[in-house]
């Protein structure tokens, strides 16, 4: 069984390469966007079966690039991860809305980012909006109703 295209998006290179080297060593196949609009660009090219999105990046930042990807009907349905040195806890219903399927602070480390991979691809497949990463000790907790 092949494993799935991710796209990282970030405009940290060591960051780039760290989640590219731990998502490879597990199989997956890894494009890399060093800011919004090339994730864009990418996106639409390969078509990944998700995208780990940095927030703040040069050129266009990740919510410009959620935005627009989730506004194409070639690329809405890709699921989009955000990966962000940012707290961004209060504002899960931010992140939801824009179309963000979970999110994950950083410094993170690779083993649950992969974790966080497997969980965003199986419960995005069942139709999941929003993905709750907290239960396992990876991310934020539950949004808010």
């Amino acid at each position: 069984m092949s494993m799935p295209l991710l796209l990282v998006a970030d405009d940290g290179p060591d960051n780039r390469v760290i989640l590219a080297t731990a998502l490879e060593f597990h199989g997956y196949t890894v494009r890399q966007a060093q800011n919004g609009s090339e994730a864009v660009l990418l996106a639409g090219r390969d078509h990944p079966a998700l995208i780990l999105m940095d927030i703040e990046m040069p050129v266009m930042d990740g919510w410009e690039a959620t935005r627009l990807l989730k506004g194409n009907a070639q690329t809405a349905a890709i699921p989009i991860l955000a990966l962000t040195a940012a707290d961004l806890r209060g504002g899960l219903q931010r992140l939801a809305a824009a179309g963000f399927c979970g999110y994950l602070q950083k410094p993170v480390l690779p083993r649950r980012i992969l974790e966080a991979v497997r969980l965003c691809l199986e419960e995005c497949e069942k139709g999941r909006p929003w993905i709750d990463l907290g239960h396992v000790g990876i991310g934020a907790p539950h949004l808010q109703s």
